[in-house]
C-alpha cells in the first residue's frame, strides 16, 4: 500500500477553501447567481473545517477532530 500523507491532505482542503473564497463569481445573475453563491458558502465551509482538523489513527482507521468551536 502507498504512503498516505494526512498532513498533505489536510493542507490541500486548506488550499481549497482558500481557492473557494478568491473564486471569482461567473457571468449569473438571478437564481443561477444565488445557487452558486450557496454552493462556493457550502464548499468553503466543508473544506475550511476539514483542513483545520487534528488527526489520529485509532484501530486502523484514520481520525479527524475537527474543532467548531472559536478558538482561544
Amino acid at each position: 500500500m502507498a504512503q498516505f500523507d494526512v498532513d498533505a491532505m489536510l493542507k490541500r482542503y486548506q488550499e481549497r477553501a482558500s481557492a473557494v473564497k478568491d473564486r471569482p463569481l461567473p457571468p449569473v445573475a438571478g437564481e443561477e447567481r444565488r445557487l452558486f453563491m450557496e454552493q462556493a458558502e457550502t464548499d468553503y465551509t466543508d473544506f475550511a473545517l476539514v483542513g483545520t482538523a487534528d488527526w489520529t489513527v485509532e484501530d486502523d482507521h484514520l481520525v479527524l477532530r475537527i474543532p467548531l468551536g472559536q478558538p482561544d
